[in-house]
């Protein structure tokens, strides 16, 4: 073997040794940072579903719960609160939510699968803020003597209805959002999955 082989030889093996060294230093690179962009359990579980016990909500309350880092109202909705509906659907915006995306069981009057049940997000359609529960209807209500019970938002006034239909000539543009969800039991709730998806 000639000089130029032994030389070419070797510059082979350190060419391979030191490409196989540069391989192994970027995979113990790579596998941190892969590992990185993988969701958290605290991620996860922000994101996840959440189950909510309605059994000990009495007609006209209203209970919040918190999904991805939102509050979620659950209002047990009186019969005298679903009669008021149909009354408002000629002076809200959107009265069977086509406008705005939801889920299709959100497509109705009381936009809930269960009309007993309003499960809504609680964060106003036009600047993010949070809506407060005016149930009170008529003047004690302190918004008129015409009015049904609903949600006010503070910040710009936006009104609300019982099935969170936004009033017409307001600031939000769209109904408040009903989050996907679906009944495990006639008294437990998941807010997050419906199983449509």
């Amino acid at each position: 073997m000639s000089v130029e082989e032994k030389m070419d030889s070797s510059r082979r093996q350190l060419l391979l040794a030191t490409s196989v060294a540069g391989g192994a230093a970027a995979a113990a690179t790579a596998v941190p940072f892969v590992a990185s962009l993988t969701p958290s359990e605290r991620a996860k579980a922000a994101g996840a579903p959440v189950e909510a016990d309605v059994s000990k909500l009495a007609p006209g309350e209203m209970m919040t719960v918190e999904w991805r880092g939102k509050p979620v109202w659950i209002l047990r909705r009186t019969e005298e609160m679903l009669a008021s509906l149909p009354k408002l659907d000629d002076r809200v915006a959107d009265p069977h939510s086509d406008k705005s995306e939801q889920p299709e069981y959100a497509k109705n009057e009381t936009r809930s699968i269960k009309p007993e049940y309003l499960i809504a997000v609680g964060i106003c359609t036009h600047l993010g803020c949070s809506p407060s529960a005016k149930f009170a209807t008529g003047e004690e209500s302190g918004l008129g003597a015409d009015w049904l019970g609903g949600f006010l938002c503070p910040c710009h006034g936006s009104t609300f209805d019982l099935a969170a239909r936004v009033f017409k000539s307001k600031p939000a543009p769209t109904n408040l959002v009903i989050p996907p969800h679906k009944y495990l039991t006639d008294t437990t709730i998941l807010i997050g999955e419906d199983g449509t998806a």
